[in-house]
């Protein structure tokens, strides 16, 4: 088996075992245009489960931020939905992150599979 398919199958598959950092090392140890290529590729792919994490916990700290002033205005019987905005809204988040998530684990696999096979 050829070392720079397999190479460039580990950057896809090191989503189980080393995220983004495999991919960096490659991408500016390799001289083979074709593996540099592809451990781009999973660099970025991997950056695509980083950056909405990042979001979630902003959100889910703003979250908590709002919550104790959505108490207090639901306690003094006025109308605040901006608590119950946020929670709803983190929830939907995370479904969304999830989604997409399992969604770039499967299309590295698929990837890596096939740099494997060609």
């Amino acid at each position: 088996m050829d070392n720079n398919r397999v190479l460039s199958s580990l950057c896809y598959f090191s989503i189980f075992f080393a995220g983004f950092i495999l991919p960096l090392i490659v991408y500016f140890v390799s001289t083979d245009q074709d593996v540099k290529r592809h451990a781009k590729r999973a660099f970025i792919s991997h950056l695509l489960l980083i950056i909405p994490t990042i979001f979630g916990v902003i959100l889910f700290i703003a979250t908590i931020a709002a919550s104790p002033f959505s108490y207090e205005m639901n306690i003094m019987n006025e109308s605040s939905g901006n608590g119950t905005f946020l929670v709803i809204l983190w929830f939907v988040f995370v479904i969304v992150e999830v989604v997409i998530s399992l969604v770039v684990f499967i299309w590295n696999v698929i990837q890596g599979i096939k740099v494997l096979r060609a």
